[in-house]
């Protein structure tokens, strides 16, 4: 990815995305996730083809109301994201260094916590919840 397109990926994260952790499935522990919510298909393919990830449409509330989508990113390939546009981050960017640079501190690769490491990520994600929320 080129500089001036992290830099432009990043505006639109500021504006329209969601930088957070959260829950994917009911069992398992708070994971890296970016979400970008859009009209524009072609804008999110775009972006998609850089940084991975996964589109899905959204029902409209209303007749009027036009096609919307969200890209969502989770995970490594969530990290490596942040990690190339996060310089140019300016909203999402405190939520972006914490996870940048706490998230792996806290978590294991086999899923296993002790009681005490998993306080530790629960307080990481209620830093990114208090960062968010308006």
């Amino acid at each position: 990815m080129e500089e001036v397109e992290k830099a432009y990926i990043a505006g639109i994260v500021d504006g329209e995305g969601t930088v957070t952790l959260m829950k994917h499935h009911k069992n398992e522990t708070h994971i890296p996730f970016i979400g970008i919510a859009n009209n524009n298909l072609v804008l999110l393919k775009w972006i998609k083809s850089l940084a991975g990830g996964n589109i899905c449409s959204k029902k409209k509330r209303l007749p009027h109301h036009n096609d919307s989508y969200v890209l969502n990113i989770r995970q490594d390939r969530a990290l490596r994201f942040l990690g190339e546009i996060g310089k140019y981050l300016i909203i999402k960017k405190p939520q972006a260094e914490l996870i940048l640079n706490k998230y792996k501190s806290v978590t294991r690769r086999n899923g296993r916590y002790t009681t005490a490491l998993l306080q530790k990520k629960m307080r990481l994600v209620a830093e990114i919840r208090k960062l968010n929320h308006r």
